[in-house]
């Protein structure tokens, strides 16, 4: 993409009501803007990294062999009086009346629609187990709105339900879900930690939260430091091997680390002094076990191999795709703007040329330009007749970790100059040497479809 043919409406100043760093950069950097209290229109940049989030958590979702579909926005209150939470969920339900004057919400969450879906096609546990997800905007009227993408009202989310026979086979299904979050997070750049958390509207006694530690998150941590030192790396991983996911499990989650709501001080205080820890962090997904809840209230059963018509066993796991660009964010950057890493950021570098219409100049930018589309990355190629200082102060807005600087004074010696927007070093060397540092840069993090 070219700059000049890009709509990219930055903002020199912050907006007054923006309070949080990454909800005062998403407005300056052109990501989104405010429609209503809590509901953002998600402009070029800003939708261009979503796509990037969503497609990491179709991945591994897919990866760890759950399928993917889409349900309907608008639900039914009928399905949430059977299963007894219409009138429980409380005021964040968008309630509709259509003109039939039949009620209707805006779906906070899917567990009745899923559940209607699953009882009406599958009889047999020969068909178990089953996992089905979706991404989707949800709307939660929330009382206070605030913080930009991290506390909206409208947002968008990825939602996946288990369905089982065994509580032993929900809990598989659990422990895959864990597994599959802690990879789709560190290819995000983040470090999620799980921590036991209260089930809240949803239920379930049996719940962990992945959150990402920052001074702004909305809820109050503790924790055993030795948990940060835990990373998921390239492992390789059977999900269908029980003792493995159940190894993980024990792995992330043996170390203290709870929320507020589920916090035991006394078995804090079997944490070794120097390695408790007090925090704030931001939610960005939530696992659950729920048993039979749903099945029982709304009769979702299988016959055994006995004959017995079962309840089945389910559970329900989130991720707030969405919101991750706030978190992320919060997690990465200066005072300059965004540090985006790697494998979300919207384009793989930024060209920038020094002297806009030197023949030499040009014709490097559109060299480096080419090579790297045919690489198969996205360059962002700033191509305005614009002072030097308004690029890159351009570029470092924006956050896009590499940024390759052409000017007529290196290209007399045969370079041109690589920086690292997360260090600012800046090396220089040859246009060819450039565009093989970047495509190797970005090897790892290609994004190869479903």
């Amino acid at each position: 993409m070219r700059l000049t043919r890009y709509f990219l409406p930055v903002l020199k100043e912050t907006p007054a009501d923006a309070q949080i760093v990454s909800h005062r950069f998403m407005l300056r950097a052109g990501m989104i803007k405010q429609q209503a209290a809590g509901i953002y229109t998600w402009l070029p940049l800003g939708f261009k990294v979503l796509r990037k989030i969503e497609n990491i958590v179709h991945e591994e979702q897919i990866r760890a062999g759950h399928i993917p579909m889409q349900m309907a926005t608008i639900q039914p209150a009928d399905l949430w009086r059977e299963s007894g939470r219409y009138d429980d969920y409380g005021e964040e339900m968008l309630r509709i009346e259509d003109r039939h004057g039949r009620d209707m919400l805006y779906g906070p969450t899917n567990e009745e629609v899923i559940t209607d879906v699953f009882r009406s096609n599958v009889s047999s546990y020969k068909d178990l187990p089953l996992t089905l997800y979706q991404i989707q905007w949800k709307f939660r009227d929330e009382i206070r709105p605030r913080f930009g993408v991290m506390r909206g009202r409208e947002f968008y989310m990825k939602d996946g339900y288990n369905f089982d026979l065994t509580k032993e086979d929900a809990l598989h299904a659990y422990n895959r879900h864990l597994v599959s979050y802690l990879r789709t997070y560190e290819r995000m750049g983040l470090q999620a930690i799980p921590m036991r958390a209260d089930g809240g509207p949803i239920g379930g006694d049996y719940t962990h939260e992945f959150l990402v530690l920052a001074e702004t998150g909305e809820s109050e941590v503790f924790y055993d430091s030795a948990v940060t030192d835990l990373t998921f790396g390239d492992r390789a991983i059977d999900y269908d091997d029980v003792a493995q996911c159940q190894g993980v499990l024990e792995e992330f989650t043996s170390k203290y680390a709870r929320t507020d709501e589920t916090h035991d001080e006394a078995l804090f205080n079997d944490v070794p002094e120097d390695r408790r820890r007090v925090a704030r962090g931001i939610e960005v997904g939530q696992i659950f076990y729920f048993g039979t809840k749903y099945s029982e209230a709304m009769n979702a059963k299988v016959i055994d191999s006995e004959q017995k018509q079962v309840p089945v066993h389910m559970g329900s796991h989130g991720i707030g795709v969405s919101r991750l660009l706030g978190a992320i964010i919060e997690a990465s950057h200066d005072d300059n703007g965004i540090i985006w890493p790697e494998g979300v950021t919207p384009f793989h570098c930024g060209i920038v040329n020094l002297k806009q219409g030197d023949e030499a100049a040009d014709e490097a930018c559109e060299a480096l330009y080419k090579a790297l589309t045919n690489a198969g990355l996205e360059p962002l190629y700033d191509d305005r007749k614009e002072r030097a200082g308004g690029k890159f102060a351009t570029m470092d807005l924006i956050g896009l970790p590499w940024r390759i600087t052409v000017g007529p004074r290196g290209l007399k010696n045969g370079v041109v100059e690589v920086t690292s927007r997360r260090t600012g070093e800046s090396e220089e060397m040859t246009p060819e040497a450039a565009i093989a540092k970047i495509i190797e840069i970005y090897e790892p993090h290609r994004v190869t479809g479903l």
